[in-house]
């Protein structure tokens, strides 16, 4: 009974993917969304011990032992990366990225810890930050392919302000890479149609890679879901439905989780994405990935106080992440509790690029926040907010004119 009911949730999550239509609200908009790249979670960098190889014993030394020191500098170098990988797996993500930093200071142009560094930025979704040190690490190690597949993953997310086609483009190109490197890896060739799709390429090429990914490996859920939302922007969405409800069958863990979420979202269905998301945090509380998510997913239903909480934790898990930061914001300013929603807007400013720092001139930043005052009566405070505004988005005429009203 209980598979039943199961199913015909399942059920009426497909049939309501298949059946949205196109036509976010403003806000939906702004929130923004990719096509799974939010959920990718790159393993750590090899080392002897994860890789399951036993280390040299350590032999007693002699009266006059003769040192070596590239095989000291490779065990402390060994030591660092197990240290950033398990406080990695922890979520101590300063500890992590400290490590990792220490090996480039004892070995310039070391991939690993290139590698490692944009594990550490990927998981608090800083793709800036990740992508710099993924392309380090292709370039130091051609032939990585953890790295290649994980910049192209990056690569996929776009970003204001930049020169996204070159970006999807690029990630197409690190992605056929990994796969004429391992063309038996299953989430090279999954990663190849994302890039594909984000390039808004809905073709046979696109289509075969995923369905590559799934015959490579039978349980990869994320490739199922992929290749069901492909399958519907191909107009053949019925052939979608089995492949969601294996993708669902087979989603054992949180980022699997979060990526029928996702899917979900980018078609609206909200309601639907709200209960796989709660699936995802009841495995993981700390997950940054599934508390955005939820938090993004909760201010569209209006429900802004409960967003607050799970949008300040992924703020407290990811502190250098710009997302987190203004959507916990537009949940204040949507509560009308301005001087929340300001200090979180200043907050975001600190870490945000140039382009997104315009972003935060607008409705959903400092002239909301502007505006918020202004109609509470509360001049003085509109005039600096309008003028925080201008200082991101000088000359906006708009803003001049909200400023002098409120002068």
């Amino acid at each position: 009974m209980k598979d039943f009911a199961r199913r015909g949730f399942l059920f009426s999550i497909i049939a309501g993917v298949i059946g949205a239509g196109f036509c976010f609200s403003v806000l939906a908009q702004n929130v923004g969304g990719d096509i799974g790249g939010g959920i990718f979670r790159p393993k750590n960098p090899e080392t002897k011990r994860n890789a399951g190889k036993t280390p040299k014993p350590i032999t007693k030394p002699t009266r006059n032992p003769k040192r070596n020191p590239a095989a000291e500098l490779e065990a402390k170098v060994e030591d660092l990366l197990d240290k950033g990988n398990d406080a990695r797996d922890a979520k101590k993500y300063d500890e992590a990225q400290a490590a990792y930093e220490e090996v480039l200071k004892l070995k310039a142009n070391d991939e690993r810890a290139a590698y490692g560094l944009g594990n550490v930025y990927t998981d608090q979704r800083r793709w800036e930050d990740a992508e710099k040190h993924y392309r380090d690490a292709t370039t130091w190690g051609p032939k990585n392919v953890d790295a290649l597949v994980a910049l192209s993953v990056v690569l996929v997310q776009p970003l204001t302000g930049a020169n996204n086609a070159k970006r999807f483009a690029d990630a197409e190109t690190f992605a056929r890479r990994a796969v004429q490197l391992d063309p038996k890896n299953s989430v090279a060739w999954d990663r190849l149609g994302v890039a594909l799709q984000s390039r808004g390429l809905f073709n046979s090429e696109t289509e075969q890679a995923y369905r590559r990914a799934v015959e490579l490996d039978p349980n990869f859920a994320a490739a199922y879901a992929h290749l069901a939302r492909l399958l519907r922007k191909m107009n053949r969405g019925g052939e979608g439905i089995p492949l969601y409800d294996k993708a669902f069958e087979l989603a054992k863990d949180p980022p699997t989780l979060v990526l029928i979420a996702e899917s979900l979202q980018s078609e609206q269905q909200w309601d639907k994405s709200e209960i796989v998301l709660r699936k995802a945090l009841e495995m993981d509380q700390r997950s940054p990935s599934t508390l955005y998510f939820l938090g993004r997913n909760l201010i569209i239903l209006k429900r802004y106080q409960e967003a607050e909480g799970y949008l300040r934790t992924a703020v407290e898990l990811s502190p250098q992440a710009f997302q987190p930061y203004t959507l916990l914001a537009q949940s204040y300013l949507a509560m009308n509790r301005l001087e929340d929603a300001e200090k979180t807007y200043n907050s975001a400013v600190e870490i945000a690029t140039p382009g997104e720092q315009k972003q935060l001139a607008g409705a959903f930043g400092f002239e909301g926040v502007g505006d918020g005052y202004m109609k509470a009566k509360k001049k003085s405070d509109a005039a600096r907010a309008y003028r925080r505004a201008l200082d991101l988005d000088p000359g906006n005429a708009q803003l001049m004119k909200k400023l002098s009203q409120a002068k």
